[in-house]
């Protein structure tokens, strides 16, 4: 049988050491790095470093696990931030955010009553992992999200009172303001996901325009409003 090629880790030894002193799991280290656990307790180990005890990281951080079973102004924004730029591990049970401004993932932090970490990426990319089954469950079985999702996933069933929380939200994940032109735009992966978005811009009085390129999808709203 014919040898899988490894994965090319995106971490240096010195990012992998720094995350795993600054308490992230061995899990949450691979996920950023792209490969698996197996290889950087390998990387560790070699390098002398102190692990851990297996399972460690679950006395040491703590999050409210129900957040997503309850609607409230912030949930669905944050649901709507996730669905834009958040990652659902298809084998592990974590849950990913990225996003370049750092404050963002902070207060996403703080509203879910987390201490998890918030590592960076070598291209600035600051990330937060959470390892929990029930949210992973949740953002599957409640929301309808999925490990691949960013070109399959549904527009999620979300109360009409906190709508524009949820828009607001993927705006601030997918979504960009022109200087000039009184424009912007939501981008995304799935066509069912954006005709949805348009219908409810139609409905609150937007005339939303859409393009494609390269498998992904543009909305574009302009002018001002009274």
């Amino acid at each position: 049988m014919k040898q899988m090629p490894n994965r090319k880790i995106t971490l240096d030894l010195q990012e992998i050491i720094k995350m795993y002193d600054d308490g992230m799991s061995t899990t949450e280290v691979a996920i950023a790095g792209n490969v698996s656990s197996r290889r950087i307790t390998q990387i560790l180990k070699k390098n002398n470093v102190e692990l851990r005890p297996r399972g460690h990281w679950k006395r040491k951080y703590h999050i409210n696990e129900d957040y997503f079973k309850f609607w409230s102004p912030n949930m669905p924004y944050i649901l709507g931030f996730f669905l834009a730029d958040g990652i659902i591990s298809g084998e592990m049970q974590t849950v990913s955010f990225a996003q370049k401004e750092i404050e963002i993932l902070e207060q996403i932090r703080d509203e879910m009553e987390s201490n998890h970490p918030i590592g960076e990426y070598k291209n600035g990319v600051h990330f937060l992992n959470i390892n929990s089954k029930i949210i992973k469950g949740d953002l599957m079985n409640i929301h309808g999200l999925t490990p691949n999702k960013s070109r399959t996933v549904e527009f999620p069933y979300v109360q009409e009172e906190y709508m524009h929380h949820f828009i607001r939200g993927y705006f601030d994940g997918d979504g960009s303001i022109y200087k000039k032109g009184n424009m912007i735009n939501f981008v995304g992966g799935s066509y069912s996901f954006i005709l949805d978005l348009i219908d409810v811009l139609d409905d609150k009085g937007f005339d939303p325009i859409i393009t494609s390129k390269d498998n992904h999808f543009r909305i574009y709203i302009s002018g001002k409003r009274p």
